[in-house]
Parts: C-alpha cells; sequence; structure tokens
C-alpha cells in the first residue's frame, strides 16, 4: 500500500509538471520555432491522458475513502479474512498522503470505531512497523480499563456481554469460539473468546492516544502487547464492506451476502 501510494503521488507530480511545462513554455517555443502545426510529443499526449485520472484517484484516496483488504482474523466475526473495505479518509481530520500529517482537525475517534492505522510497532527495528492495521478503539483519552479474563472493565465500571453460544467459524478460523455480544458505553459490537485469555492488564489513556484491540480477542496482536495508539498514526474510520472474494480472481471463495454491509 505505500508503494502504490509513492507511486500515485510520483506519477500525479510528474504528469502535472509536464502540463504546466508544456503551457508555460514548451508550447510557445515550439510555435514560434516551427509554426502552431507542430505536434505535440509523445509525453505530453500521455500527460494530457492521465492526469486527470491520477489526480481524482489521488484526492478520493486520500482525502475522501481508500480500500483496504482484511488480510487476517484478528477482528472477526465482524470482518472476515478476504472482506474489501471501504474507509472514511475523513472521519478524524484530513491529512496528507505519504506522511499522514494532519492538514485540517475535526472529528476525534469514539469508543467502539473500527479504525485504520499506521502500525506503530512492537519496536523500532519491527519490520511491520508503518503498514495498515484495522482494530476496535476499546480507550479514548480519560479513559481507565482493565482487561482480565476477557473481561472489560471501563473507568470502574464492568462491562456486559450476552452469550449467543459457539460461533460456527468461517473457512475454518474461529470454530468453536464464544460468541458474545459486547455493550461498550453507547456502542453494541459481537467479539470472539476462548477459554485461553490473552493481554490482561491495565492502562490509562493520556491525550492523544487510544487503546484499540481486535474483536477476535484471544487472537489478535493489538495494543494490549504493543501499547497505546498514537492519534497521529489513525488513517481513518472504516464504514463499509464493498465485496468479500478470497484468493486469486476468487478461487478459494466469494460471498455477495457481505457487498454492501456496513461496519459496525
Amino acid at each position: 500500500m505505500k508503494l502504490f501510494e509513492l507511486l500515485l503521488v510520483v506519477l500525479t507530480l510528474a504528469s502535472g509538471l509536464i502540463l504546466l511545462g508544456e503551457k508555460l513554455y514548451f508550447a510557445k517555443r515550439r510555435a514560434q520555432r516551427a509554426g502552431l502545426l507542430d505536434t505535440e510529443p509523445v509525453m505530453v499526449d500521455y500527460a494530457r491522458a492521465f492526469f486527470p485520472v491520477l489526480a481524482i484517484v489521488l484526492v478520493v484516496r486520500s482525502f475522501i475513502a481508500e480500500p483496504y483488504k482484511i488480510p487476517s482474523s484478528s477482528m472477526m466475526p465482524n470482518l472476515l479474512i478476504g472482506d474489501f473495505i471501504l474507509v472514511n479518509k475523513f472521519s478524524y481530520g484530513l491529512r496528507l498522503p505519504l506522511n499522514n500529517a494532519k492538514v485540517v482537525p475535526f472529528g476525534e475517534p469514539k469508543r467502539g470505531d473500527v479504525v485504520v492505522f499506521h502500525f506503530p510497532g512492537h519496536s523500532d527495528n519491527d519490520p511491520a512497523k508503518g503498514e495498515n492495521f484495522i482494530k476496535r478503539v476499546i480507550g479514548v483519552p480519560g479513559d481507565q480499563i482493565e482487561f482480565q479474563g476477557n473481561g472489560l472493565i471501563l473507568n470502574g465500571e464492568p462491562v456486559t456481554y450476552d452469550n449467543k453460544g459457539l460461533y460456527a467459524g468461517h473457512n475454518g478460523q474461529g470454530e468453536g469460539s464464544s460468541l458474545l455480544v459486547e455493550h461498550l458505553p453507547g456502542r453494541t459490537h459481537t467479539v470472539l473468546e476462548t477459554d485461553y485469555a490473552r493481554g490482561q492488564g491495565q492502562w490509562t489513556v493520556p491525550a492523544g492516544k487510544y487503546l484499540v484491540m481486535g474483536d477476535n480477542r484471544d487472537n489478535s496482536d493489538d495494543g494490549r502487547f504493543w501499547g497505546l495508539l498514537p492519534e497521529e498514526n489513525l488513517r481513518g474510520k472504516a464504514f463499509l464492506i464493498w465485496l468479500n472474494c478470497s484468493g486469486w480472481f476468487c478461487k478459494d471463495g466469494f460471498e455477495p451476502s457481505r457487498i454492501g454491509t456496513a461496519i459496525h
């Protein structure tokens, strides 16, 4: 994704600069030297054809909505491997491509939001540092959170759960886990848990940080293990599943029922 973003920015700038140079200098020079019937260079033709498309894609992808594919089971049962999702890029402020710097601040993550972010890494040498991850916001600035025995205690109050029985699984993932409805204040969503609870601990969330967890609680590498998420790492809020397709050309499965599913 980072390579594609870099390539998109470079191609957009290059084609734009070619067109600008053509308009301000090279077209006039050719007209003076060879007359108005002199043909444009092939590079200018390509830039004229591709620049509008590249610019639109860059603007939409950077500031409006960006597609992602779910690669792991950490957000089951709500997001499945092979789900293609859309992420609202202006929910938490407008950010520049490449460096993710916020240029127009507005909106903050709310408890229960499903967010995409640049992984801060377990260490500075973590090869996954900077990659796109997706988790759910559990703690916002000012929260005190305790996670013990697969149960959350939020600001001194235990979070309640409804047990919906055993999860049937999806493509061999999550089968036999307990399916629970978790009632965060003002937000309700499903989670999975097993008999092997992981990630016990306590956290106080300071300003500018968030505690994020996967919905597949015992199969998620999240903030319980690598710490609190800095606000500047946020990419946007996941809001829609637009396709589910596993494997090249959907050879491992296609689930039309998931198309258009809202992410809660």
